[in-house]
């Protein structure tokens, strides 16, 4: 089972708190719920999108299961019930002693919080993200290592066999589970047209006012070509015609779908450093046309990946960023952990000399540690040279969570 599984059982049996579970529409996060709820032999879940739970929901907020009486409830997409975030905490305030509460969504539950009483301290937040090689590699493996443990075993450690299939197969078929263990391109290519669909007819429909679905496309259909780079929301409002607040809003809600993700750039106390453009990637990178930008794209998943669960498990404050001067010297990414530059990170195809940059940015920051990743390398490819560890993405990638 998916690598959150304990720990949601320990915050639902230990903590007795909801535990909410976000993430990309078809990541897994049903199917989680449901293992979960199978663990404890209950039935009760619960679709908002279904419109027999919705009403029942609506009729009787604080004990809608009680035909069943189930010891543990899913509550799936509840975020789109526009006072969801009231019926939880009534909910919660009112049953959490004898029901334990899974609340999952594709849309950002940390995001759309609007009216009523704060949720703080009722819920632990989860994100749920596509598979990686490191979890497609280790079957059932439900734990998390901290990250310097992770660093750790890339130097010790070779890596597991199969490590490069697995990272070649999650680049060709994504890490969302239909697509991945299907292994089929006309499947992948049948998937992506109907997630799309999705998230851009029902999602934005459902949670925004957004209505220009139709220039919505056309945004989504630009962004491939332009991950890996600063993204200039002047150039899209240029190229969509629309105002440049319509532009921002309409990144940002894609965002909070999940269907995209930003990092922004990191200055710190670096001079010249850029501080406002963020780049971004695709949660689904399978149609991403360049080599470089889809091996890029596919890094920037496994850090995400591996910052959002380090950060949800307690093992640090995680962010990924990336580094720019103006100059053009750029590192790929950069993690920060507990607000102190940590990681440096740049990708390579074959090139197996260090990036100046990379060895720049490092000196400049007093980043502890700086990994140049070449997606050619031999599996267990590895060298430190002038302060850089060079390694083969394989390698490294089958290490992170």
């Amino acid at each position: 089972m998916r690598y959150l599984a304990d720990e949601l059982g320990r915050i639902l049996d230990k903590e007795r708190k909801m535990a909410f579970v976000a993430g990309p529409r078809q990541v897994g996060k049903t199917t989680l719920a449901k293992f979960l709820l199978k663990a404890v032999g209950s039935d009760g879940y619960f679709n908002w999108d279904i419109e027999t739970h919705r009403r029942a929901i609506i009729k009787n907020p604080v004990d809608f299961w009680s035909s069943s009486a189930p010891t543990r409830i899913v509550l799936d997409e509840i975020h789109k019930y526009p006072r969801w975030k009231r019926f939880l905490k009534g909910l919660y305030d009112e049953a959490a002693e004898s029901v334990q509460m899974i609340v999952t969504g594709s849309g950002r539950l940390d995001i759309y919080q609007r009216g009523g009483d704060s949720l703080l301290g009722r819920y632990g937040l989860y994100r749920l993200h596509p598979f990686t090689v490191a979890e497609l590699l280790a079957k059932n493996r439900r734990s998390i290592l901290p990250p310097d443990r992770c660093l750790n075993l890339i130097l010790s450690d070779p890596p597991p066999p199969g490590a490069k299939e697995a990272l070649e197969s999650i680049e060709t078929f994504t890490g969302f589970p239909e697509p991945l263990f299907a292994s089929s391109v006309s499947r992948l290519r049948r998937w992506r047209g109907a997630r799309r669909q999705l998230v851009l007819k029902e999602d934005l429909r459902d949670l925004t006012r957004i209505r220009e679905l139709g220039l919505i496309e056309t945004l989504v259909a630009m962004l491939p070509e332009r991950v890996g780079s600063p993204l200039s929301l002047n150039s899209l409002r240029e190229d969509l015609g629309v105002a440049f607040g319509t532009v921002r809003d309409w990144v940002r809600a894609l965002g909070r779908l999940y269907y995209i993700f930003e990092i922004r750039p990191y200055a710190g106390n670096l001079a010249r450093a850029l501080r406002r453009e963020a780049k971004v990637y695709l949660f689904d990178g399978s149609d991403i046309e360049g080599t470089g930008a889809r091996f890029e794209n596919l890094v920037a998943l496994h850090l995400h990946k591996a910052c959002d669960a380090w950060t949800d498990l307690g093992f640090g404050e995680c962010a990924l960023h990336y580094v720019r001067d103006k100059e053009k010297r750029e590192a790929d990414f950069l993690v920060v952990k507990d607000k102190k530059p940590w990681l440096l990170i740049e990708t390579k195809q074959s090139s197996s000399s260090p990036a100046p940059a990379l060895k720049y940015f490092r000196e400049r920051l007093k980043a502890p540690h700086a990994y140049q990743l070449v997606r050619d390398a031999p599996p267990a490819f590895l060298a430190k040279r002038h302060g850089v560890t060079v390694v083969s993405a394989a390698r490294f990638l089958a290490r992170l969570p």
